[in-house]
């Protein structure tokens, strides 16, 4: 590889990154807003708020993104478009890292960060028709179709879950490696049914149901356990 086409590589990287970092957020935007800040970026991508600043600018002369000077950003169709390929990327290497190489969940992000910007269409395309074209990567993230489209479902945080309502784990969203292996430790795998039976005031500890048995967990870990109910 020459020096010419590593920098170009590692400018693509960036782009896609960035790309990606303000899809996820603007997912969790509060209702009536399309705008992320700056300031979010700069926490998500650990990156100063100039160079923030300098390829928000940069993207919206390449018409993939939309800056306005104390509004934020915002993705274009363009933008959104790759975005969504990278995160289809992404989620399928770690469902296959996963379910055919054996790697522990808590493994695969960082693998996958590295590899769903170097390996080609191709290659993922036969990823997901050797996984059978699946909906949902090993946390139960969704996986974009080859056309962007996203399965909706209702989920809500197991934190907010009417009591003695029966419900399946559905998607872990813990942030850190260890925090999603002690989640897996506590028993919360995927499609595991839980159900609250008692609740302690002032986001106090939940007493759960779950594997035929009890534990109590933390408001904050139950806040990043998303369930659907069933039945």
């Amino acid at each position: 590889m020459t020096e010419k086409q590593s920098v170009k590589n590692v400018e693509t990287r960036a782009v896609e990154n960035f790309l990606k970092a303000v899809y996820v957020l603007q997912q969790n935007l509060p209702h009536g807003e399309d705008r992320v800040s700056t300031n979010a970026l700069k926490d998500a991508l650990q990156k100063s708020a100039p160079s923030v600043t300098d390829m928000a600018q940069r993207l919206t002369e390449s018409k993939l993104i939309d800056y306005e000077k104390y509004y934020g950003v915002r993705l274009t169709e363009t933008g959104s478009a790759i975005a969504l390929k990278i995160i289809r990327r992404h989620r399928l290497i770690e469902l296959y890292l996963v379910s055919e190489l054996s790697y522990a969940l808590h493994e695969v992000h960082d693998e996958a960060e590295e590899l769903e910007h170097t390996v080609s269409d191709r290659f993922i395309q036969a990823i997901a028709e050797k996984l059978g074209n699946p909906q949902f990567d090993p946390h139960g993230d969704p996986i974009p179709a080859p056309d962007g489209t996203i399965q909706s479902r209702n989920l809500q945080p197991l934190s907010e879950l009417a009591l003695a309502t029966p419900a399946r784990v559905s998607r872990l969203m813990a942030e850190t490696p260890d925090k999603l292996q002690h989640t897996l430790d506590r028993g919360f795998t995927l499609n595991t049914i839980v159900e609250i039976v008692a609740r302690d005031p002032f986001e106090g500890p939940l007493t759960i149901k779950l594997h035929d048995g009890q534990t109590i967990i933390g408001h904050t870990l139950a806040a990043v356990i998303l369930v659907e109910v069933v039945g």
